[in-house]
């Protein structure tokens, strides 16, 4: 599909797709001509519709993984190669919301203590103290970090929203070890890969994790997203406003920043029953 991946690469670039969307539409859209070994253009809605009923019943795909395969092929016959009512009617999958394990605080503290690599306990505590995608952590440049204001600029943030965060104390001491230690250029990536122009691979981050969290004797399963869940968690148990939280994790909608009122069992429990006030004084304003 060497003309057509090239076109689907142009529209996706058109649109302003992050390079992760890209690479992922590109993904499902090749697994699915190489299901049938024919060019896309010569596939309907009949083998769509096969496809799509394939991953459920015998890959087994999770609801998720389904609406990216969904997005992937849609986007291929609409914007690609023009003909929307192969797609049209091809349904968006319910996706369940589960609600994330979350760390406490004496959790987290002993993970990053556990993470021995100047580099890499950078990173987590960059994912964990301001509440970072792991992609932008890893796309995080010397110059975004503002010791001045004590800000970090998010360049390679989800749909391009640039946003700022906070730099905290210990963050920042944190950078600066790592960078007297590797020196990495003003201009350039502040966690690079095997290049210096390439940025540190999700799977090299996750191994390191996975390592730490058997070295600190933590049996919950961490992955590198769970450290922005548990800033998210953590911030919404001391107070801060909803509100704040969305600007920090760069949120396009409250709704998907309202979910981490499910996770905080810290803010549920210390919301009253109207069953404790009845009989009271403070149940006047219940009638």
């Amino acid at each position: 599909m060497g003309i057509v991946r090239d076109r689907m690469i142009a529209e996706l670039e058109l649109r302003r797709y992050s390079p992760k969307s890209r690479e992922e539409y590109l993904r499902c859209v090749k697994r699915f001509v190489a299901h049938y070994m024919q060019a896309p253009a010569e596939l309907g809605e009949k083998e769509v519709r096969e496809y799509v009923l394939y991953l459920v019943n015998e890959r087994k795909l999770s609801a998720s993984s389904q609406k990216m395969y969904v997005a992937a092929i849609r986007f291929l016959y609409t914007h690609v190669l023009g003909r929307p009512e192969v797609t049209h009617w091809l349904p968006w999958p319910r996706v369940g919301r589960k609600l994330p394990v979350v760390l406490s605080g004496s959790e987290i503290h002993a993970f990053i203590s556990a993470v021995k690599s100047p580099k890499f306990r950078a990173i987590v505590m960059c994912a964990y103290g301001a509440g970072l995608r792991i992609c932008e952590v890893a796309h995080l440049r010397c110059s975004d970090i503002d010791s001045k204001r004590m800000l970090i600029h998010v360049r390679f943030a989800k749909r391009n929203r640039d946003r700022y965060v906070m730099l905290s104390e210990r963050l920042l001491q944190a950078l600066r070890m790592w960078w007297h230690y590797e020196r990495p250029a003003r201009d350039g990536l502040l966690f690079s890969g095997r290049s210096p122009d390439k940025p540190i691979s999700r799977k090299a981050i996750a191994d390191v994790i996975d390592r730490a969290a058997e070295a600190a004797g933590i049996a919950k399963r961490i992955t590198p997203h769970l450290l922005r869940h548990c800033f998210a968690t953590h911030l919404l148990e001391s107070g801060t406003d909803i509100r704040m939280i969305q600007a920090l994790l760069g949120h396009g909608s409250i709704r998907t920043t309202s979910g981490y009122t499910q996770v905080s069992k810290e803010h549920v429990g210390r919301t009253k029953s109207p069953l404790d006030v009845l009989g009271t004084s403070e149940a006047k304003p219940l009638g």
